[in-house]
């Protein structure tokens, strides 16, 4: 019995680390790491242990024969990477069949070659505790607090500006993709190790200065993200109507800063502007069944308003063809299988036709294979029924209406054109901002560091999108903390970190004092044990 890798891999590579036979790949030392959308499981050497799936932060491992009825292709979609030896730059022959027995490839029971052992950190014996501060409880700081706590003795300041921990992966992560939530349990159990104090509610910069933060810690690891969303710069962007997608995400996930009844769903026909994941999740929850949300954690608010919700049709208008779109393969596979919903492609450009005609089966236009193609007419209102249409080769120029959204106009090969909509978001990605107190790069909206040490700045450190810019998912945080945290060790090795001037439990006292919001880790531990004794 083998086992695939499916949809929600977050591709942190955990499952990489137990394979015993070494056939899950790209592994974080290959160069294809990170630049495909998934891992992927070979077939012919997998020998049914099982340990990938134990090990899963996000459920993304199924036995090959228990694959739900949506991701069946995923068998396939593993068997393929290895097909040709281009895929697998480690080596490993062909596979044009199937295998006579798992585990038995060509070369014997493991016929993927093991890379020499590596030890990329050693520490010296006398190595002291270090008090790091990481800013910020998303994927990106609590990989980089893992590392610390895991392989070092070091004592770990948690501060996140919001009254709940978690980043995107409690306010990002779309409600129904629980698996995808799970890796927040991984994180959470790390929120009360007894080396670990967390501060929520704490903004820093505006409850306290970055300058007081390394003051009380030995080093300062800022991992805030990127929170700011791009703007199309088009006239009429800012009509009520056309929002940001992240303001609708964080509607539907409850995020503490999002207003419960800002969002209006009149409107019969939305444009989102963009092709990448976050685009295709706004897509979905729009038209998705609400009995099917009801039994996810989305929020009771979200869920009331998309009940009595009269929006039909949700259009994709993306600047490039279906061969280059920005979303994975897995989350539009996904998309085609939303029940009650019609997916289909805008056939109004032949470059299109010709991709998706021409597509090989592992290029990305080939996801589209079997989706309905039509030429839409926008001029009346949505025919009766629920669908989603991708657009490519279309980008807007211009939001139309009085007082409200009412049309976009779009350009692309064939002329101009105007949609009748009533809503438009905005998905074409994030932005950082500029921490108080740290060097802040405004044309790539990161903070300038050298292998995630600050430029200038002694002592501090960024991890994630303020660091990388906002690419890569969930696990791509994993080798980039694991970069950064290398750099803090390597420094307080070298001698190079500044000596603090406080105990942090000053720091722990400060923080008490400067916000009204603010809990720690103790008083949420207390609540625990309290609702625990009910």
């Amino acid at each position: 019995m083998t086992y695939a890798i499916t949809q929600t891999c977050c591709g942190d590579a955990t499952c990489v680390a137990v394979c015993p036979v070494n056939c899950i790949h790209p592994t974080p030392e290959e160069r294809a790491f990170g630049s495909t959308e998934m891992l992927h499981i070979d077939p012919r050497t997998c020998i049914g242990c099982g340990a990938c799936a134990d090990a899963c932060p996000v459920d993304a491992v199924f036995p090959v024969d228990r694959l739900p009825e949506a991701q069946r292709e995923y068998a396939a979609i593993n068997a393929a990477y290895y097909e040709e030896d281009a895929a697998y730059e480690g080596g490993g022959a062909a596979y044009d069949g199937e295998a006579e027995a798992p585990g038995q490839g060509p070369d014997g029971p493991n016929f993927h070659p093991w890379g020499e052992p590596a030890f990329p950190r050693v520490l010296p014996a006398d190595f002291a505790p270090l008090k790091v501060a990481v800013v910020g409880t998303g994927p990106a700081g609590m990989y980089a607090a893992r590392d610390l706590l895991l392989h070092t003795s070091a004592e770990v300041t948690l501060i996140d500006r919001l009254p709940v921990a978690g980043g995107l992966v409690r306010h990002g992560v779309a409600p129904d993709h629980p698996a995808t939530k799970k890796v927040g349990d991984t994180f959470a159990r790390f929120h009360t190790h007894p080396r670990v104090r967390m501060h929520l509610g704490l903004d820093v910069g505006t409850d306290i200065t970055a300058q007081e933060l390394a003051a009380h810690h030995d080093a300062v690891i800022y991992a805030v993200g990127a929170s700011a969303d791009r703007r199309l710069s088009v006239p009429g962007e800012d009509l009520p109507g056309s929002i940001p997608a992240s303001a609708f995400v964080a509607w539907y996930n409850d995020h503490p800063d999002a207003t419960p009844d800002g969002i209006d769903l009149s409107a019969e026909r939305v444009v989102v502007v963009g092709s990448g994941n976050v685009a295709l999740d706004v897509a979905r929850i729009l038209l998705a069944d609400p009995d099917a949300l009801a039994r996810t954690d989305i929020a009771d608010h979200a869920l009331a308003a998309l009940r009595d919700s009269e929006v039909r049709e949700v259009v994709l208008l993306a600047r490039r063809g279906p061969e280059d779109a920005a979303y994975t393969t897995s989350e539009l596979l996904a998309l085609k299988h939303l029940p009650g919903v019609e997916l289909i492609v805008d056939d109004h450009d032949p470059r299109i036709a010709r991709a998706l005609d021409e597509a090989a089966p592992r290029d990305k236009a080939a996801a589209l294979h079997g989706v309905t193609r039509r030429r839409m007419e926008w001029d009346a209102p949505p025919a009766p029924g629920r669908r989603i249409v991708l657009r490519f080769h279309c980008r807007p120029t211009e939001v139309l209406g009085e007082n409200r959204v009412e049309a976009v106009r779009v350009t692309s090969d064939a002329g101009e054109r105007i949609l009748g909509v009533g809503m438009l978001l905005r998905a074409i990605g994030y932005r950082g901002l500029p921490v108080p107190g740290l060097p802040f790069d405004e044309l790539s909206g990161t903070v300038p560091h050298e292998a995630g040490r600050v430029t200038g700045q002694p002592g501090t450190y960024v991890v994630g999108w303020i660091k990388r810019g906002p690419t890569g998912g969930i696990g791509a945080n994993r080798t980039c903390a694991a970069e950064t945290v290398s750099t803090l060790l390597a420094d307080a090795i070298a001698e190079t970190l500044p000596a603090p001037r406080h105990e942090t439990r000053a720091f722990h006292r400060l923080a008490r004092r400067r916000s009204r919001r603010h809990a720690d880790s103790r008083f949420l531990q207390g609540l625990l044990q309290v609702r625990g004794a009910r």
